[in-house]
């Protein structure tokens, strides 16, 4: 098969290996007429870029979010775009719960007190923590990750569950454990924990911002490993500021990684990292070899196994 396909940032050199045993890598567009394949992490594909690559296939996503692809191009143009959507849950719901505990416990601020010689005596009231056990966790969202991350947090935790999900019948929500809600406000209401996992879309934009802050208990956290721009960052930050909520943690931001002047960096209560929900060493074989497969795949006249469109 001579297939030209383009890969400019990283994934599992397993999977860069057998992208090679089958096809031409390339990691520019000089020859953008030339490539019949792109698999990315984070690129924007725009529609300019589908009509100048005239053979261009198959767009493929490796991991979930395609909200960088312009998805209705694509199905124009007659693109096949497809993603990964279960290779890295088990990645991203464990960095949940790490969160979790993280702004629970007081890790990193610890941490950091120990390296500055901060404290005279263990066990500073300062730091004083809560536990997991026993809380009530509102879940965003009802789609692969939240469900490992509920059957993570009820079997290890014994939590309580409000789930919010338009496409979430009744009966599956009492199946899986949770309490349906019928609004994004009556989820937060009595959550101790807020944690999000939905696509960046038009209708899940700023889903969490202005007057929704004012429905969380002072006391609750919040927790995004989805996408930035579904929380709203300043708005975050006024709720933080003003203590709305206690404390919260994004592993997305809508720049990524977040600049040192993004204002949420400066409070004590917030804890940053740049987007390794999913880069674990599993997840990234996995999702590496599935979208190498996939592609080359699609390349040679199958359908794929997960279109996004």
């Amino acid at each position: 098969m001579n297939k030209t396909v383009y890969l400019s940032e990283y994934i599992h050199p397993e999977a860069v290996a057998l992208l090679k045993e089958h096809c031409t890598v390339v990691s520019t567009f000089d020859q953008i007429e030339a490539v019949d394949a792109i698999i990315l992490r984070n690129i924007t594909v725009t529609r300019e870029m589908m009509q100048q690559a005239k053979k261009l296939k198959v767009i493929a996503k490796h991991g979930v979010g395609c909200n960088t692809i312009d998805l209705a191009a694509a199905k124009e143009l007659g693109k096949t775009v497809l993603y990964t959507p279960t290779t890295n849950i088990n990645s991203v719901a464990e960095m949940v719960v790490g969160l979790i505990l993280n702004l629970y416990r007081h890790i990193s601020v610890a941490n950091a007190g120990v390296r500055n010689d901060e404290y005279k005596t263990i066990a500073p009231p300062a730091l004083i923590g809560n536990e997991i056990a026993g809380k009530t966790v509102a879940l965003i969202g009802i789609g692969n990750i939240n469900r490992k991350l509920a059957s993570i947090l009820q079997n290890g935790f014994g939590v309580r569950l409000n789930a919010f999900d338009p496409y979430l019948a009744g009966e599956q929500a009492e199946r899986l454990g949770m309490k349906k809600c019928a609004t994004l406000q009556e989820a937060i209401g009595d959550a101790d924990i807020v944690t999000i996992s939905v696509p960046l879309t038009e209708g899940t934009k700023n889903l969490l911002a202005g007057p929704v802050f004012d429905s969380f208990k002072p006391s609750a956290i919040l927790i995004n490993t989805a996408r930035g721009g579904i929380v709203n960052e300043d708005d975050l930050y006024d709720a933080l500021v003003n203590k709305k909520i206690r404390a919260a943690a994004c592993d997305v931001f809508q720049l990524e990684p977040p600049a040192r002047d993004n204002k949420l960096l400066s409070l004590p209560g917030f804890c940053a990292t740049p987007h390794i929900g999913g880069s674990t060493e599993e997840a990234l074989y996995r999702t590496g070899l599935e979208v190498v497969r996939e592609t080359i795949s699609v390349l040679e006249g199958n359908s794929p196994q997960h279109p996004a469109i």
